[in-house]
């Protein structure tokens, strides 16, 4: 094999496209930018750099909704000087993450109580993240569940003539009572009141919505009086069941929410079905290849659609309105959508609709070659997370504020590796779990599309992390309290949901309304600047702006997951409180404008394929 084609099959590892077979090359896309950008050229031949970036992830040449092809910028003699900054200063700031957990370092013994027994190298373990030591510590048990449910389901589908969805329901079900033991009688009952208030109130949709929201959010807050309230309170009858098996998990609330989020799809996607069947003519007829109501429909499924005499696969965005039977908004179907064991603990979340048209109709992406490669990134993520606790223990450190006269590098280096490990314990699990799916038959959408160390844009971020919890959010949230006709409010409404979600916390509240000014000011700023995205500088002037929204995003997160309110102003304290401190964020601020440069670069590459993440 060449070395070009060696390097061809890195670069497609690491690309988007290798992640969520929805991410495609829109060949409509690619022959818009060029038509734009050869109308620009003629208007503007003075232009030397005609797509950058702008602070809210499109291009600074962006034309009634359009993107311009920009000349690539990988062997240009800027880009070479910023490839030796990165050779100069990657290896610093890894030297000071190891400084920082050495045991040479003074503040070693404030954090070392947290550290466990590991096996690199003889090296100790920072499993000091709670989270993530139950995913890790479950690892084995749930390698076992998931070849033991992979197994079952294709041995009674196949002989028993049982449907997946069938089987779904049933799995489920023993799941959950694996998982959460008696307690998962608390999350039935949830789910029972979810399915009779859609079900009973479903001929008044607006009151119907409004009670199954309030329950929803009503959960929130119950589940923290009720998760420990022994049956015995309820009745004394009950008095045994507090005896009973509990569950490997037996704090049944830490997952609910993820929950939540399948009860809430499924309640929206049935009253909007049952809408349409009431209202015939108001349904989409969507790019004019989904049937209308009462045409090619079977009584328990939705059949395959065809155009022009070949099969069709509907995309995501269809799949979302797919016109299912009214029938299929049953029970046995609901509970096996939301007990869908690959993707019941944390997801990734797809919609009802999604669901139930997968369970009869194999997505195409599905193939042994693309879940292979699926499975490597989960099991290269998950060494270099086991590679990171071994080597640097910055989660300890920030447990224990343990950085008591570090630099102003190394101070900067826990919280910077803090946020990386916080993507990491989150990224390994979807991706696990997302595999497990994938191997049943079922597409999720992927959740983290970029690293997170690859953001400059608050919009961006937010439309990369967490990515099936953010496409939720728009269809049943954003779109429905106005969308960008109303953005501050639909804003507001969005991030204060995503607080409550995490958390009852009044810090995490805080944190979603601060996130809501970033990207307020992010896009004033950004629609203010953009006149000037033909001129040669914008480029450099979009990224002081990317590099101010850095530290901003930095400072917010670390303020809402990680340090809290005192642990943030304590670190960022000693960092601008000496004179060493100053003359390394200065330093910093030069480092992040080239990072920032590369980013821009990436995402315009991307363009020049046709890929428009958007973020």
């Amino acid at each position: 094999m060449s070395i070009s084609r060696i390097w061809s099959n890195i670069v497609y590892f690491f690309s988007a496209q290798a992640l969520d077979s929805r991410i495609q090359p829109d060949l409509e896309f690619k022959r818009r930018r060029k038509l734009i950008i050869s109308s620009s050229k003629n208007e503007n031949s003075s232009t030397s750099r005609n797509a950058v970036p702008t602070g809210n992830g499109v291009s600074r040449n962006s034309v009634a909704g359009s993107n311009n092809t920009s000349r690539s910028l990988w062997n240009t003699w800027e880009f070479r000087v910023y490839y030796l900054a990165f050779i100069a200063v990657l290896p610093l700031m890894l030297r000071a993450a190891l400084a920082t957990s050495s045991k040479s370092n003074p503040n070693y013994y404030k954090f070392s109580g947290l550290l466990a027994q590991g096996w690199i190298l003889g090296r100790k373990l920072d499993n000091s993240d709670a989270q993530y030591r139950f995913f890790r510590s479950n690892l084995f048990l749930l390698a076992i569940l998931i070849l033991l449910q992979i197994v079952l389901r294709k041995i009674f589908v196949r002989f028993s003539k049982c449907s997946k969805k069938n089987f779904d329901f049933a799995c489920g079900l023993v799941f959950i009572f694996f998982m959460y033991g008696i307690n998962s009688i608390k999350l039935l009952t949830h789910a029972f009141i979810f399915f009779t208030l859609a079900h009973s109130l479903k001929r008044r949709r607006l009151m119907a919505a409004f009670a199954v929201w309030s329950y929803g959010i009503f959960t929130l807050f119950i589940n923290q009086k009720i998760k420990n309230l022994p049956f015995n309170n309820i009745a004394t009858i009950l008095n045994p069941m507090d005896h009973w098996y509990k569950g490997i998990v037996p704090r049944w609330d830490l997952f609910f929410n993820f929950t939540l989020l399948r009860l809430l799809s499924y309640s929206m996607d049935f009253l909007e079905r049952w809408h349409e069947k009431l209202s015939p003519q108001t349904s989409i007829n969507y790019a004019d290849r989904r049937p209308e109501f009462g045409k090619s429909l079977s009584v328990s499924t939705l059949q395959t659609i065809y155009e022009s005499g070949k099969s069709s696969v509907l995309n995501e965005k269809e799949r979302l309105v797919a016109e299912h039977h009214i029938q299929d908004y049953n029970f046995i179907n609901f509970i096996a959508y939301v007990t869908y064991a690959p993707l019941f603990l944390v997801g990734p979340i797809i919609t009802y609709n999604d669901y139930l048209y997968q369970s009869e109709n194999k997505l195409p992406s599905l193939t042994k070659k693309n879940i292979s490669l699926y499975a490597l990134k989960v099991f290269s993520s998950l060494f270099f997370m086991e590679i990171i606790l071994h080597f640097i223990y910055v989660g300890a450190i920030a447990r224990t504020r343990a950085w008591r006269n570090d630099t102003p590098l190394q101070l900067a280096m826990v919280a910077l590796f803090n946020l990386n490990i916080i993507y990491l314990k989150l990224l390994i699990p979807w991706r696990l779990f997302r595999l497990w799916a994938m191997v049943d038959g079922i597409d999720a959408p992927e959740n983290m599309l970029r690293c997170v160390d690859n953001n400059y844009s608050t919009l961006g971020f937010w439309r990369a992390w967490h990515t099936s919890f953010n496409k939720w959010v728009i269809r049943y949230i954003y779109v429905p309290f106005g969308g960008s006709n109303n953005k501050i409010l639909t804003s507001f409404a969005v991030f204060s949901f995503v607080a409550i979600w995490h958390n009852i916390e009044l810090r995490l509240l805080f944190w979603g309304w601060l996130t809501v000014l970033l990207l307020l000011g992010e896009t004033f700023i950004t629609k203010c600047s953009a006149r000037y995205r033909f001129q040669g500088w914008y480029r450099f002037f979009c990224g002081v702006g990317a590099v101010i929204n850095i530290c901003m995003m930095i400072v917010v997160n670390l303020y809402g997951f990680c340090l809290g309110a005192e642990g943030t102003k304590l670190l960022l304290k000693d960092i601008f409180s000496t004179l060493s401190g100053l003359r390394f964020c200065l330093m910093g601020t030069v480092s992040l404008f080239i990072a920032v440069q590369i980013m821009f670069e990436i995402r315009e590459e991307e363009k020049r394929h046709g890929i428009n993440l958007k973020c």
